[in-house]
């Protein structure tokens, strides 16, 4: 009996090589109108429609972990293609042989690697009037890298393209795509985004590393008190959990963190997301598609009849998603969430605004989460910092107040490019939901009257943490000051 995982005779002639490579997939078998198919993201809806376009059937996919599945498609379009090859040596291998020497495919391999070696988190390829230039965002910095020969522009452009598999011909709308690689051992995703410009496209790609994915809450580096509310809040049954900050703050990996923990065989846990960013074994997680009319709204409603336990929506945008989500959260659902807001006290305030009933809101909130990231100082040049004694009034602070209050910076080294920095730390402030609190949201209180109350019980504001991972000597007191609201 053949293996579940080898593919039936004359299978892989359904799927390209190349495009079985670029997106992990694997043919296995036909029954009737239907291939099954490997792959590593069974989710990836816009996948399967794009084989199911190639094929020209109905597609069932099953999941195989990427090391697994990579090395099953090597075996068998190896073994596929070898009588092949032999006779074509001098034909189609030298044909590939000249593509790999292209100067724009050598030059786009070389900025992969390096920047995940460095541990950039996005590459932008921006071109300008006679000039080209390709920047990594590195510990939430952009950072110039290179400038290519502005010549290079459109056969950056068209390799960039035909790898996440858009259109190359056109370039008057923004596209968006994905590109997944293997680069050694490792499998990286990368997320393009297509932007015309003045002077050509504009290229966007956010570097998708799974093995630099750290999903621990308790590695976060929270205050002891606001790990405990936060923690203590999402192992409760039912209610909402918002985590709340700008774009690039970390929001999203906190509620993957929170996820992880609480992903069990007992759970059924359902997400709906803009984009799906990483795919979590064991979640069931859906990428929302607004111009098909799959909106955060439709999606919650119809995981509300899929008997979930937890429900995680990727933001609250507008008054019917936060009104579904507050609703599911009040009938036996614990509900995560999202929101754009630049403190935790602030947070009841926007949804109030924007349509939702406080009465509602104050019953259904648990805790609230607001964070940033900021960088932090390079270990191996760590020194002393000075600031001058306004700067420290400012912060409540005096001038020769001790060892107590003694700040860092980076001095810059060879380990840290010269920037002094080497990594990003977060900085948050958890705001539980106190009976005094819910009161105060029940009587339209503002966020300053919210946040004194919730100070006065104990909670560790924004600044305040960034002052105590200054005191620490692992943040700078500049980017405790860029980064928090006073």
């Amino acid at each position: 009996m053949n293996s579940p995982l080898k593919p039936d005779g004359g299978v892989l002639r359904l799927i390209p090589e190349d495009f079985a490579k670029r997106h992990l997939v694997l043919p296995l078998r036909r029954s009737g109108r239907s291939l099954t198919v490997a792959m590593a993201d069974p989710a990836d809806t816009a996948l399967v429609d794009d084989l199911h376009f190639l094929t020209q059937f109905e597609i069932e996919a099953v999941a195989v972990e990427e090391r697994t599945l990579l090395q099953l498609i090597d075996k068998n379009y190896g073994a596929a293609s070898e009588p092949e090859s032999k006779s074509r040596e001098n034909g189609a291998g030298a044909a590939r042989t000249e593509v790999d020497d292209e100067p724009a495919v050598r030059l786009i391999n070389d900025i992969f690697t390096d920047a995940v070696r460095r541990g950039a988190s996005d590459i932008h390829v921006e071109p300008y009037e006679g000039e080209l230039r390709v920047r990594y965002r590195l510990d939430g910095i952009l950072r110039e890298m290179m400038r290519p020969p502005p010549s290079m522009a459109a056969a950056l452009t068209s390799r960039l393209k035909i790898l996440a598999d858009l259109n190359i011909a056109e370039r008057r709308i923004p596209q968006d795509g994905r590109i997944k690689i293997r680069l050694g051992d490792r499998v990286i995703d990368f997320r393009v985004s297509t932007l015309p410009t003045l002077f050509g496209e504009r290229i966007a790609l956010r570097i998708l590393d799974k093995e630099r994915l750290a999903l621990d809450l308790e590695s976060f580096g929270m205050e002891a008190r606001a790990e405990r509310v936060l923690l203590r809040a999402i192992a409760d049954t039912t209610g909402m959990v918002l985590v709340t900050g700008p774009t690039g703050s970390g929001k999203t990996t906190t509620l993957y963190s929170a996820l992880v923990r609480l992903n069990t065989p007992e759970v059924n846990i359902m997400t709906a997301e803009d984009p799906v960013e990483y795919s979590l074994p064991g979640i069931n997680q859906v990428q929302v598609r607004p111009k098909i009319g799959l909106t955060f709204a439709s999606t919650l409603r119809a995981f509300l009849r899929q008997d979930p336990n937890i429900v995680m929506v990727g933001e609250i945008r507008d008054r019917e998603t936060g009104d579904i989500a507050v609703k599911a959260a009040l009938t036996g659902h614990l509900v995560l969430s999202t929101l754009h807001t630049n403190d935790a006290a602030t947070t009841t305030t926007r949804l109030v605004d924007m349509g939702i009933e406080a009465f509602n809101l104050a019953a259904a909130l648990r805790a609230i989460t607001a964070q940033r990231l900021v960088r932090r100082i390079c270990r191996r040049c760590r020194t002393e910092a000075d600031y001058p004694a306004e700067v420290l009034r400012s912060l409540g602070l005096e001038a020769g107040t001790g060892a107590a209050w003694v700040f860092s910076r980076g001095a810059g080294c060879d380990a840290c490019g010269g920037s002094g920095y080497a990594g990003r730390q977060g900085l948050y402030e958890v705001l539980p939901m106190s009976p005094a609190i819910r009161r105060l949201v029940l009587a339209g209180a503002s966020g300053e009257e919210i946040e004194r109350r919730a100070v006065a019980e104990g909670m560790v504001t924004l600044r305040e943490d960034g002052l105590l991972k200054a005191r620490e000597g692992i943040v700078t007191l500049d980017e405790v000051l860029r980064e928090t609201p006073a």
